[in-house]
């Protein structure tokens, strides 16, 4: 099938800035999804800033708050595969941008769980269901992120693409922690949830005018375009035609992606860095408040230094590893290399359960998370775009983001329950840590060459 072909008016509309000029519309579209997925991050983390006023409205144990941060995650890993295959059938833009509007009213419902009941197992009920809804909508939303890299960056800048969005977690916390904190403390635990959830529904009319496909779009140079082709941009990927021939889901290619070593190895590495991530959204701030005795509004403001170093790791992760392609170093190790050593620091967070100083305990999350900022920049989304089948992009990204966001149930709830055992976060800490063990000795060892997996 021919897609090289564009219509006279195509080629009229590109005449100007085709000729020795190469636009740069890809990081329009870049910060665009960095901008989704910020809010989509923002969504998660800010119940962990309105958790202590939601304790104290409704009275909920440690147990029963671990199990509704992770409501979010339970619906997110069943919402994966139906995302996935929304997104290869009905294209990247239509689906991101109906579900953006959906969970953002899911958001701020949660706002509104005080006015309905003061009881404590209704309020537990809503509360769960909102953020299972919310968890079950956004679902397609990192999977979009991925396909939307694939479509319009070329190999040797796709980890710079990936980090970005994938350090998205902790852009979040540094922009709305501190919002979410001030909000809570000045106008209630509600505040945050009806702020969020209307930034998201007017993201959702600008994605409407940034996004389109790179054939389409009104501003790409033929430079550009040829530039993204040449480095291997699937760019139409989300084209009509495409779609519409794509093969319907076989076993032949659920063997494919979930039968293959590689791609287990990117799984268990992206569910040991969601565990981190979901730590640093979930727990963290509480454990500043009720183990270290910061205000809420203190809390959200000491969770800006660690992730603003997540959000740098990321972007020095990515970048690393795509100059080390550029180098003539193998994908492979490009994306291994900054994984393993990102890991590795990420350990040093458990120092934290040795020190009496709430400054240095700042400092070590910084460390740990600028370390496993590094690591999820190179080695997990950028795999994925990496290893993706063309005819189910939407899908293999689904399947690694299900594997990754199990981490996102298992530890809200194990930590809940390693808090309420030993009355301390100790142990939980040395649980997130070995998170960081895991991961690194699975690239280093079992991974094996990295490369795109074929379904036919």
């Amino acid at each position: 099938m021919n897609h090289t072909t564009l219509s006279a008016h195509e080629i009229d509309r590109r005449a100007a800035p085709a000729v020795g000029t190469r636009s740069r519309i890809r990081f329009t579209v870049l910060a665009m999804i960095l901008l989704l997925a910020t809010i989509a991050y923002a969504d998660r983390s800010i119940l962990s800033i309105a958790a202590p006023g939601i304790v104290k409205e409704f009275g909920l144990s440690s147990v029963q708050l671990g199990y509704v941060l992770s409501a979010f995650s339970w619906a997110y890993v069943v919402g994966q595969i139906p995302g996935g295959l929304l997104l290869d059938r009905l294209g990247t833009k239509a689906v991101y941008g109906v579900t953006l509007v959906l969970w953002s009213i899911a958001t701020i419902l949660v706002g509104f769980v005080g006015e309905v009941t003061t009881e404590l197992s209704v309020a537990l009920g809503l509360l769960f269901a909102l953020r299972f809804a919310l968890g079950f909508i956004e679902a397609p939303s990192f999977p979009a992120n991925n396909r939307v890299a694939a479509m319009w960056f070329p190999k040797e800048e796709r980890g710079l693409a990936t980090s970005l969005f994938a350090s998205a977690s902790y852009f979040a916390v540094a922009i709305f922690s501190p919002l979410a904190g001030q909000l809570t403390q000045h106008f209630g635990w509600p505040a945050p949830f009806f702020v969020v959830g209307t930034l998201g529904i007017l993201s959702a009319f600008v994605w409407t005018r940034v996004m389109h496909e790179p054939r389409k779009h009104p501003k790409v140079s033929k430079v550009e375009l040829d530039h993204m082709i040449a480095g291997g941009a699937m760019v139409d990927i989300d084209s009509t035609q495409e779609r519409s021939a794509r093969p319907p889901l076989s076993w032949k290619l659920a063997k494919a992606l979930l039968g293959n070593r590689m791609l287990w190895c990117a799984y268990v590495g992206q569910y040991c860095t969601i565990a981190l991530s979901y730590f640093f959204i979930t727990w963290f701030p509480i454990y500043l408040v009720q183990a270290r005795g910061m205000s809420v509004a203190g809390a959200g403001l000491a969770a800006v230094l660690p992730a603003v170093a997540g959000f740098l790791g990321g972007i020095a992760g990515g970048t690393v590893s795509d100059w080390l392609i550029r180098r003539g170093w193998s994908v492979s190790w490009a994306r291994k290399t900054p994984f393993v050593l990102g890991m590795a620091l990420g350990c040093c967070l458990v120092l934290s359960a040795f020190t009496e100083s709430n400054t240095l305990i700042v400092l070590l999350m910084t460390l740990a998370f600028l370390g496993k900022g590094a690591a999820a920049g190179a080695g997990t989304w950028a795999i994925a775009c990496d290893t993706a089948p063309r005819e189910a992009v939407g899908l293999a990204g689904a399947i690694f983001n299900c594997v990754g966001n199990i981490g996102g149930i298992v530890t809200p709830i194990v930590f809940g329950y390693i808090v309420q055992a030993t009355h301390g976060y100790t142990a939980g800490l040395y649980f997130v840590a070995a998170h960081c063990l895991v991961a690194a000795a699975t690239y280093l060892f079992f991974m094996g060459r990295i490369e795109r997996v074929s379904a036919t």
